[in-house]
């Protein structure tokens, strides 16, 4: 089969490549395409991808170019990860979210908002080429913020997608290391949107571990093992589930906003050196393994989770995995067509939601009010709707009040150049 990789140049491909490269007999894979905008940037990922396929002895062929069209032809799949503006976009929206007292995070809050607007014309405009070239390719979406770039790739293009994010398979590793299992062995009953997911039950091997999960924590051994899971036992205890690392910026985001004004420099920063560092690894000519510096750039276990639903897939293995896809009744208080995070069967026709129920009143709100957020931002970013645009932030939990959203969003559209685009209607 054929993979195109739109974004090429990231420096998250290594990361990729290491999982694709492992698998590449088993997914019958002939040839790699990477397409990135940044031609100097894609080459040396594409060069440092050709010496560790060729290390590891792996037949294929990985090509690199700045044409979408040629890098999306005849592929089986089509791996999205782009990032719209770059860290100095990112920058920018961490600095403006500070400036009002906001999370401006890349995947949620005003950081959110302001990426999803940068992206989701430039991810239809991909989805345009991918229906012209390869109309019967799979879709694996991987760029942020990825709940709302899947529902609008489901809802307003013809491909068929599913979107990854690589923290439930990261909990589900990091609860497997902490009771010494394997990782296949650990089950969650997980659900929730992108970023804003929860585990109810824990199972290994069938037995129900969530009370001995419950009395760790509750005794504070559980968060030692868990990096970034600081929450107060007390909301984890009244909640009696376990929520994701990212619901830090809904429940917390005063302290948040706090230790973010604190740090001498905003992540998107810290990423930048670590890009730059990492670009001098991938250009020595000596090195031909992914480094371990690779891991300051977060996305643990990015190529597993792509790798296991590629195969499944491919394959018609038809593995539960905690992907996001279109609802479909299995949250029914939210719509149908909207994309959520739940386990899913995952077969050669794609990924079939499985029935979660109802959502837990203690959390049902909070849900519900971001997945508002999240189509008003969706409608807004496709028809450059000023208004949705507007009610999309007072509507996020952790946006704006009424009395600055107008000034912020007008700001917002005038860094990005958006500003003629959303005019007022």
């Amino acid at each position: 089969m054929k993979i195109a990789v739109i974004g090429g140049g990231s420096t998250y491909t290594p990361e990729l490549m290491d999982g694709l490269i492992d698998r590449w007999q088993a997914l019958d894979i002939e040839e790699i395409a990477l397409a990135d905008i940044n031609p100097e940037r894609q080459r040396i990922v594409a060069d440092f991808s050709r010496r560790m396929a060729k290390h590891r002895g792996a037949g294929v062929k990985i090509v690199d170019t700045a044409s979408v069209e040629d890098a999306v032809g005849d592929a089986t799949f089509v791996l999205t990860q782009i990032r719209v503006g770059g860290q100095q976009a990112r920058h920018k929206d961490i600095t403006l979210g500070l400036k009002y007292d906001l999370v401006g995070q890349e995947t949620v809050g005003v950081g959110g908002f302001a990426k999803a607007l940068r992206t989701i014309p430039e991810i239809l405009k991909v989805c345009e080429i991918v229906e012209k070239f390869s109309p019967n390719a799979y879709l694996i979406n991987f760029t942020n913020p990825s709940g709302i770039i899947t529902e609008t790739i489901l809802n307003h293009s013809k491909l068929k997608c599913v979107g990854l994010c690589n923290i439930p398979i990261d909990l589900q590793i990091m609860i497997a290391r902490f009771i010494d299992a394997e990782p296949d062995d650990v089950e969650l009953d997980y659900f929730g949107l992108n970023h804003l997911g929860w585990v109810r039950r824990v199972r290994v091997r069938g037995q129900d571990i969530t009370s001995k999960l419950f009395e760790l924590f509750l005794s504070g051994d559980m968060p030692k093992n868990i990096p970034d899971f600081d929450y107060d036992p007390w909301l984890v205890e009244a909640q009696g589930m376990f929520p994701n690392f990212y619901l830090r910026y809904y429940y917390y985001p005063k302290r948040i906003v706090g230790e973010l004004k604190a740090k001498p420099k905003t992540r998107a920063q810290e990423v930048m050196e670590i890009e730059e560092k990492l670009l001098k690894i991938y250009g020595d000519a000596s090195r031909h393994e992914k480094p371990v510096e690779l891991s300051e750039r977060g996305g643990a276990f990015y190529s597993l989770i792509a790798v296991l639903v590629l195969e499944s897939i491919y394959k018609d293995l038809g593995k539960t995995l905690v992907v996001n896809a279109a609802n479909n009744g299995a949250i029914p208080d939210l719509p149908d067509n909207c994309s959520v995070e739940v386990p899913s069967r995952v077969d050669a026709a794609g990924a079939h939601t499985l029935y979660c129920g109802p959502l837990p009143e203690k959390v049902k709100g909070l849900v519900q009010s971001v997945k508002a957020y999240e189509r008003l931002t969706i409608q807004a970013g496709v028809f450059c709707d000023y208004d949705a645009a507007l009610c999309a932030l007072i509507t996020n939990p952790i946006g704006p009040t009424a009395e600055v959203a107008k000034t912020l969003l007008d700001e917002l559209l005038e860094i990005n150049g958006l500003q003629h685009k959303f005019k007022k209607r």
